[in-house]
């Protein structure tokens, strides 16, 4: 009797133990395809959490506050990427795609205009080792009434919160305009060619702005 049940508990010691080890191992579940995790970065990616800018206040730079424009007609209007664009449009040219944007942060935010125009300018060098702060050009305008600042910068162009790649002889044409809230801000960037092909465009543009009520 003594032997059958040593034989019995022996058996069933074999059935428990596999069980038992497996409890203290981690099961790796690969991610199924296409999940959205595995995604490469797409090309239009905003800057790491942390330093990413939050969408303005709803309803801020609405109504009486608001700005509309009218839109050159060579240009493609495209989905913003992110909240703070309120515009973004593809800027054809015959030395490659240009693009403008329109941000607008909300009041109290986006910092002064010449700040801003410093910035932009610091996402350019300059191919004989020359500052490009020293070579940006900025200028007081009236634009359809409002004041703003006009930035002008030429250089090889740095696009640091994407990819960081370079791309020599590009150009920025900015203006930060004083809206009734906050400032607006708007900027072409890209060959330099492809611009100024559109600087009357963008001149023109900015010529038609208006409270969007």
């Amino acid at each position: 009797m003594k032997k059958i049940l040593t034989i019995l508990f022996l058996a069933l010691a074999m059935v428990i133990a596999p069980g038992c080890g497996d409890s203290d191992q981690t099961e790796f579940v690969p991610a199924p395809a296409g999940d959205a995790r595995l995604a490469p970065i797409p090309s239009g990616a905003q800057p790491p959490a942390g330093i990413d800018l939050q969408p303005p206040p709803p309803g801020s730079g609405t109504g009486a506050s608001g700005m509309i424009w009218d839109i050159p007609g060579a240009w493609t209007e495209e989905q913003p990427s992110s909240g703070v664009r309120r515009a973004q449009y593809h800027v054809p040219g015959s030395a490659g795609d240009a693009e403008c944007v329109v941000f607008y942060f909300g009041p109290g935010q986006g910092g002064d205009p010449l700040s801003n125009a410093q910035r932009w300018a610091g996402q350019f060098s300059q191919p004989d080792g020359s500052s490009t702060l020293s070579a940006m050009k900025t200028e007081q305008r009236s634009f359809a009434g409002y004041n703003g600042l006009w930035v002008e910068v030429t250089g090889t162009y740095k696009n640091v919160m994407v990819s960081g790649d370079e791309f020599p002889d590009s150009e920025l044409l900015g203006a930060i305009v004083q809206g009734a809230d906050a400032n607006w801000f708007f900027k072409v960037t890209g060959p330099r060619t492809t611009v100024e092909e559109n600087r009357s465009l963008f001149e023109g543009m900015l010529g038609s702005l208006r409270v969007s009520i």
